[in-house]
């Protein structure tokens, strides 16, 4: 569009105009837009109790203050844990390496890295395995992270290529990885399908996938950005989760709390030369230390409680399913039936636009967030939200589920009669 804009514009007046006229409409909507999220946030934080967790609307001085109490309060030990008398990191040194020692030894891997993206981590994690097996090749779901929301980065960037275990929206079969028609050399699992409803195998299944791997002589990683929340369904715990896999890579801020990062875990050969690749893509940051240490914070304070909101995720998703179906809504959707980690999803056949109105008015008019954004990932009119059960939600009753449900569809309806 540029280009075509140029041209134009050296051969007449009018069409700068009109650019002229399509940048004002854009810094309009851009303008809206920042309103919009503006009033989302101030409706989020000035809420009185929340059902949905989020970290987007916390303000700069509250997460400060939180990485302060995190340098001076011990959540484990009742002692300062991270040294705030200590010096700075610089180049991924001191609490940066404390991090990566810490992260090796919760997933029982031989060395841990450190990345400021886990897109970063992911593309060189393919990318060391696929110059390490000779293969370009990766098997990995269409719905996953590295496909949807990653920029095909490790396609443009690393070269390699996809291969397509299966379309179903949920994980891969052991049959459907030994049915692959083409060799690869790296099968990539996302643990859990995020955009299939943070869906997660059977221990047995993904054992059987693993096996099927390797019959093909191919590596597993596992885009573990969530894999903290899945020992309550695997009924394993961490270390033996992770021993499946070739390497793993696991997020700060997803479930934990953080405010940026990730890290590549795995053998020590493989986590040194992901280090080089780091720095080539120019992830050997002068200083991180206020992202390790709310990851640090994340270890300590929210993994353990990790358990209690996967247990909670099942009291609040029946209590969704029952209110939707005692309002006589005429269709809802959560899912899974029963989460298989503390996030779900939840469809209702209503505009994205209007429900993230009604949820709005209902934190404004209430001081209850129930849900956050909605989206249409499908077809126009049929709208789905990521439920997350974290601290705030353990307040929430099954009865308090049902009587804020209530409110939010009457707000719905209102909007639907343009009454609101």
């Amino acid at each position: 569009m540029k280009d075509e804009a140029g041209e134009a514009n050296e051969t007449g007046g009018t069409c700068g105009e009109a650019d002229g006229a399509s940048a004002a409409t854009d810094d309009t909507a851009a303008d809206t837009e920042a309103a919009a999220r503006a009033r989302r946030l101030a409706a989020w934080h000035g809420s009185e109790r929340t059902l949905a967790h989020g970290p987007a609307e916390g303000r700069i001085a509250e997460r400060l203050a939180a990485l302060t109490a995190a340098l001076t309060t011990g959540t484990t030990t009742g002692t300062p844990p991270y040294g705030g008398d200590g010096w700075v990191d610089v180049y991924g040194d001191g609490i940066v390496e404390e991090l990566e020692r810490r992260v090796a030894g919760l997933l029982g891997m031989e060395a841990a890295a450190f990345f400021p993206t886990g897109t970063m981590a992911q593309q060189i994690a393919l990318r060391c395995w696929a110059g390490r097996t000779g293969d370009p090749v990766v098997a990995v779901h269409p719905l996953a992270h590295l496909e949807v929301h990653e920029r095909d980065a490790y396609v443009t960037v690393s070269g390699l290529r996809a291969v397509r275990p299966t379309g179903e929206p949920r994980p891969p079969t052991a049959e459907e990885i030994r049915g692959v028609d083409e060799p690869f050399g790296t099968l990539a699992l996302e643990l859990p399908l995020r955009d299939a409803g943070f869906v997660l195998p059977a221990w047995e299944e993904l054992v059987e996938v693993v096996e099927a791997a390797r019959e093909r002589d191919a590596v597993v990683h596992f885009d573990g950005a969530r894999l903290w929340e899945c020992t309550v369904h695997f009924g394993r715990e961490l270390p033996e989760i992770a021993a499946l896999a070739d390497s793993v890579y696991v997020s700060f801020y997803k479930s934990l709390g953080g405010i940026s990062g990730a890290a590549l875990a795995g053998p020590e050969t493989l986590v040194a030369e992901a280090r080089a690749w780091r720095h080539r893509y120019g992830g050997q940051l002068f200083q991180q230390w206020p992202a390790a240490l709310a990851a640090l914070d994340g270890l300590d304070r929210e993994l353990p409680r990790l358990p209690s909101y996967v247990a909670h995720a099942r009291v609040v998703a029946e209590a969704l399913r029952k209110a939707f179906t005692a309002a006589g809504v005429e269709w809802s959707r959560v899912h899974p039936e029963v989460p298989h980690t503390h996030q779900f999803q939840v469809w209702r056949p209503y505009p994205a636009a209007v429900l993230d109105e009604a949820g709005v008015r209902l934190a404004e008019e209430t001081r209850t967030t129930l849900f956050r954004r909605w989206r249409e990932p499908g077809p126009p009119g049929l709208a789905m939200t990521e439920v997350t059960v974290a601290s705030p939600a353990l307040e929430w009753t099954a009865d308090d589920v049902t009587a804020a449900v209530g409110a939010f569809l009457a707000r719905v309806r209102e909007l639907m009669n343009g009454d609101g």
